[in-house]
């Protein structure tokens, strides 16, 4: 089943408890939110590096708890535009590191590496900050193959609802490849 998004005011007592330095809140951040972190880092960067992205995000998380605002937005949507950044740092590191090796490929190949993760990243990013409905609406028609009808069912939403979250939500999805659209998250688009 989806899942609904976190209450603004966990968020708000997470970064407070984060901001103490309470190793327990940040366990239950990681148990919370770590496969989210780690699939979307695995989208940008694969298995080879999925997992040290993982622990980079949650290290910033841990070093830098009042670089989340709760006020400007989710959590989950905070986490999501930060592993994408961190990812795409990480995967142009690498690629870099491996062309100055002498390994395969142009400097055009990683740039287009770069940016077909970027979009990716943009794509994941997009997803995780649109609201719950979209996002079940979305999940349901994608994952699990339901067309309009059998998603309004399951949401227990008319068909024209139905409709009208999944095209909201594939309108929001067409935009990742804008790059350089406003509210773009930072790090995410051309210039990781």
């Amino acid at each position: 089943m989806p899942k609904t998004d976190v209450p603004p005011r966990w968020d708000r007592k997470m970064q407070q408890r984060l901001a103490r330095g309470e190793a327990a809140a940040l366990s239950e951040l990681y148990d919370r939110f770590a496969s989210l972190v780690h699939g979307l880092a695995h989208r940008v960067v694969g298995d080879e590096h999925a997992d040290a992205v993982t622990r980079d995000v949650f290290a910033h998380v841990w070093e830098h708890p009042d670089s989340y605002d709760p006020a400007q937005e989710p959590l989950r949507t905070w986490l999501a535009a930060l592993t994408s950044r961190l990812a795409v740092r990480r995967l142009r590191t690498t690629k870099t590191a491996a062309l100055a090796r002498g390994g395969p490929g142009t400097a055009e190949d990683l740039e287009r590496t770069v940016r077909d993760a970027s979009v990716a990243a943009r794509a994941d990013y997009i997803v995780q900050s649109m609201p719950a409905p979209l996002r079940a609406a979305l999940e349901l028609a994608y994952f699990q193959r339901r067309d309009y009808r059998q998603t309004a069912a399951d949401l227990g939403v008319t068909d024209d609802e139905a409709r009208r979250r999944l095209r909201l939500g594939l309108q929001l999805l067409a935009t990742a490849h804008d790059t350089g659209a406003p509210g773009a998250p930072p790090g995410i688009g051309g210039a990781a």
